[in-house]
């Protein structure tokens, strides 16, 4: 019977062990995947802010104003 209890607890504790592995593993991706996705906002950011001050000083507003493409 203490045999039984002990390999149940050594299972038990294998198991623990192997979850906690996977969370670590698990939250370490999802740390990576936020700094990535907090590039990605900035990086947005700068285009957005950049297409603002094309249009504001007059550079490039002749691709906004051409005629569609034939293909339309």
């Amino acid at each position: 019977m203490a045999e039984d209890v002990s390999a149940q607890l050594i299972d038990v504790q294998t198991q623990l062990a192997f979850q906690e592995d996977m969370l670590n593993a698990l939250n370490d991706r999802v740390v990576a995947q936020d700094l990535e996705l907090r590039n990605l906002r900035r990086t947005i950011e700068l285009l957005h802010e950049q297409m603002k001050q094309k249009n504001t000083t007059g550079e490039d507003t002749a691709l906004l104003d051409t005629e569609r493409p034939p293909h339309y």
